[in-house]
């Protein structure tokens, strides 16, 4: 189906790609992943033709086979409507509808039935009619379905816009399918239907993802982009196994490593002491003693062949290097500082915007201190209204929330707007606690910003490196209660898994909205808001 031979890109003297190949069978469903800024939307760019690599080849077979791709940020300003777009997605089918209804009307004149029977068959081949009405699930699907079919595309809100690339992709049905990110600005409800879509999709897909529940549902194999090598590696399985899978390695390295180690320093050892035993002879004998001179000669001899046998495997691709951690993150949050056991008392809240029908209303519940609880529903159902209700950001329409005595906030907005775009990296951490430039600046490391990087004002930095100054931030601070909105949408598969511990490290009380299913599990009471009503349970259910 397709296959990749000796890939290379760079850009300028930065290798970002290096001799990867693989190949990706008919019908078969795998996963991209590595960390971010390895390079992994360059190469997907690269097998669909969107960017040119500086060597190797891509070949999509048979002749004829179609990509299907979806950008990780689909932007689409033009003027035509969301039923247009729709439509255009399906243009090939709707031709082929419209040649066989005008062969139709010919029948019984003097065309034969040929034109008929070609026309249907192309029209068959397509998807027929299943495919035509699969537009409207698909909509459905992806929580389109509500909206208006006139809406200009330009009036779409940026999780719209995704949402509806991800849709007309869909709706083409290519004989690859090629997903970056595709479970950004989708709700859980979303996400179940996207996941039966692909499981069940019986061709081709290669998906890029951090959604690491969303991998081991919908991929047989994952292909790792190693940041050291720039190649790709192929683990069987989904991202459960891929992650087993490298642990173990990390293991059997590190092992590897010490064993190298005790023999580099076994040897090490050997050449010093026959080294000093030479001095020694030397120094303790006169020219009247040659023998002994002599043997002392040839303990320096050993030494300085063993020292040249050491030089040239440290020097040898037999050598191995210290394992790396990937993630040098520390998140440990410490001890919260002390507070009353009650955290938060939500009672009776409605909330509704001026002239607009209430959000939600009658929403109840009490948090202690150590609880945790995870706000899920459809987007647009009001979870981050209910986040900021809690911050003080917005007050209720009807009912009350009180904090309990000793509560200190720590928030992780979904936008970042809590950063000062003004700042640099280095200044926002300054603000944040009292201490010296040199302490921020050996505390920032941490959290992967480096050198100059710490000079970067927060209006040029990334998303993702936005979401690690808050992490950061809420380092620094003695929280105790931690609202997050969408804490972990910009961090790596490894990031989240490590943001998902330095939680689980947290002893004060958390209060999350969030989509990725693995994370979640770390939550055992979800508020489900949905319809304008709130539903408390236990572990998701």
């Amino acid at each position: 189906m397709l296959h990749v031979q000796h890939l290379a890109k760079a850009y300028g003297s930065t290798t970002v790609l290096a001799d990867v190949t693989f190949v990706l069978n008919d019908g078969e469903h795998v996963g991209l992943i590595g960390p971010n800024g390895t390079g992994k939307s360059t190469l997907v760019r690269c097998l669909v033709g969107a960017e040119h690599a500086d060597s190797g080849t891509v070949v999509l077979s048979p002749p004829g086979a179609r990509f299907g791709y979806l950008p990780q940020a689909f932007a689409n300003d033009d003027e035509r409507t969301l039923e247009e777009v729709v439509s255009d997605a399906q243009s090939d089918l709707h031709q082929a509808e419209a040649d066989m209804q005008a062969a139709a009307e010919q029948l019984g004149t003097d065309h034969p039935l040929d034109a008929y029977d070609a026309a249907l068959t192309r029209f068959e081949a397509l998807g027929g009619y299943e495919r035509l009405a699969r537009a409207d699930k698909v909509l459905d699907g992806l929580g389109l379905a509500r909206t208006e079919p006139g809406m200009p595309v330009a009036q779409l809100s940026g999780g719209q816009k995704t949402r509806l690339g991800l849709a007309t992709l869909l709706l083409h049905e290519p004989d690859l399918l090629v997903l970056d990110e595709p479970t950004n600005h989708l709700d859980l409800d979303a996400l179940d239907w996207l996941e039966s879509f692909v499981t069940a999709y019986p061709r081709s897909v290669l998906i890029v993802s951090h959604d690491r529940a969303f991998l081991d549902a919908t991929v047989s194999r994952v292909l790792y982009l190693d940041p050291e090598s720039r190649t790709v590696l192929s683990y069987v399985g989904g991202y459960s196994a891929f992650s087993e899978a490298r642990t173990h390695e990390r293991e059997r390295l590190q092992d590897t490593w010490r064993h190298q180690q005790d023999y580099v320093d076994r040897v090490q050892h050997d050449i010093s002491r026959l080294k000093s035993e030479a001095r020694s002879i030397e120094m303790s004998t006169t020219a009247r003693q040659p023998g002994l001179r002599k043997f002392a000669r040839r303990k320096a001899a050993v030494a300085k062949s063993r020292e040249k046998k050491l030089e040239r495997f440290l020097a040898s691709d037999e050598r191995v290097e210290r394992p790396k951690l990937r993630w040098p993150i520390n998140l440990n949050f410490g001890a919260p500082p002390p507070g009353g056991r009650a955290m938060v008392r939500v009672e009776d809240v409605a909330f509704s915007h001026p002239g607009q029908p209430p959000l939600f209303r009658h929403v109840s519940f009490d948090l202690r201190f150590g609880q945790r609880l995870a706000l899920v529903g459809p987007n647009g159902a009001g979870k981050t209204t209910l986040l900021r209700l809690l911050e003080g950001k917005l007050t209720p329409t009807h009912g009350a929330i009180q904090l309990g005595a000793g509560v200190r906030l720590g928030v992780m907005a979904q936008e970042q707007e809590t950063l000062d775009p003004d700042l640099t990296v280095l200044e926002t951490v300054l603000k944040e606690r009292p201490m010296s430039e040199q302490d921020a600046r050996s505390f920032l490391p941490a959290f992967l910003f480096y050198g100059d990087g710490v000079f970067k004002r927060v209006a040029a930095c990334s998303l993702g490196e936005r979401s690690r100054l808050q992490l950061a931030r809420l380092v620094l601070r003695g929280c105790n209660l931690l609202l997050l909105d969408e804490p972990i949408n910009h961090l790596d598969v490894e990031a989240r898994e490590h943001f998902s511990a330095a939680l689980d490290a947290f002893d004060g009380t958390v209060v999350v909205v969030a989509h990725d299913r693995a994370f979640l599990r770390g939550f055992r009471r979800w508020l489900e808001v949905r319809d304008g009503r709130v539903h408390l349970s236990d572990g998701g259910g």
